[in-house]
């Protein structure tokens, strides 16, 4: 165990939008102030999976939860609990008491709405007056409204899966975003013109509508590119049904098979299309990517 006292942010922070922001953040500050490490603690697969045994689409998967964390927040020390039928049955002070011996805790900062424990009998109150009686601070972030609506994860996946990309990255404080390995595809991209990289979204991960979108590509060396990136399943040049993500990345020519890259969705250009030849997806493809460069203007 480190000497150095921890403040730990806690919650599941799927999509980590600006409320879970304004918890990080809060985070940061203590730990500036205490001279101690700023830390999260967050679980693999979300709680209410197990709880009330219904899938629940994730945002982000966890490989993304923990690099936007790192990224976009400056928190390195992320820890991820596997949630069990053990933790799920554990009594919330033994939860809390737990972590605060094991981790060495100064302060724990949670969301107004933070549930924990068997039955979710713990709650953010009753963890500030706990924290209270073991000598260990405790923050609780109020709600954060954006347009008079309590932003939360829910609303953020219904915005997601009914292509309301613009509105959803207003709630998160940046673009949707999805990292994952490059596979090899169709090739078609290649042979009319447009070379292609394409992505599966990962298991329990949510899938945006299908669609085009105008995006950006972040490939392993730091560049950046504008991306038209189609999410579903290319009816031109499969019948296959599972979910692919292609992206044509504009002025960029290379391989990139095996890189892990990033893609950032910025707006929905146009639905789905099947067409009648690789002429005519190759001319909408065009049409898609001047489009996208004037998105980005």
């Amino acid at each position: 165990m480190t000497d150095r006292k921890k403040v730990m942010a806690l919650g599941f922070f799927d999509g980590i939008h600006v409320g879970h922001a304004a918890l990080l953040n809060m985070t940061k500050e203590r730990a500036a102030q205490l001279d101690a490490v700023p830390s999260v603690l967050t679980f693999d697969v979300h709680p209410d999976t197990l709880v009330f045994k219904k899938d629940i689409p994730l945002i982000n998967s966890a490989y993304d939860r923990k690099d936007i964390i790192q990224r976009c927040f400056g928190i390195d020390d992320i820890l991820f609990i596997h949630f069990s039928q053990k933790v799920m049955h554990m009594d919330w002070q033994e939860f809390i008491d737990n972590l605060i011996d094991e981790m060495n805790l100064a302060w724990i900062v949670v969301g107004h709405d933070f549930c924990f424990g068997y039955k979710g009998l713990g709650t953010a109150k009753k963890l500030k007056l706990h924290c209270e009686q073991r000598g260990v601070g405790c923050d609780i972030i109020p709600a954060v409204c954006r347009d008079g609506t309590v932003v939360s994860s829910t609303m953020i996946r219904e915005l997601i899966q009914s292509g309301h990309i613009e509105k959803a990255n207003a709630y998160l404080g940046r673009p949707h975003t999805l990292t994952e390995t490059v596979r090899s595809g169709y090739h078609l991209g290649t042979k009319i013109g447009s070379p292609t990289i394409n992505m599966r979204i990962p298991e329990g991960v949510i899938i945006p509508k299908y669609g085009v979108y105008a995006a950006k590509a972040y490939l392993p060396d730091g560049s950046e590119y504008l991306s038209v990136t189609n999410v579903g399943v290319r009816p031109t040049v499969s019948d296959e049904k599972h979910v692919s993500v292609e992206s044509y990345l504009l002025d960029f020519s290379g391989n990139l098979y095996g890189a892990i890259v990033r893609v950032e969705f910025f707006s929905f250009l146009r639905p789905e299309i099947k067409f009648g030849s690789a002429s005519e997806l190759s001319a909408q493809i065009k049409h898609d990517a001047e489009r996208t460069r004037e998105y980005f203007k």
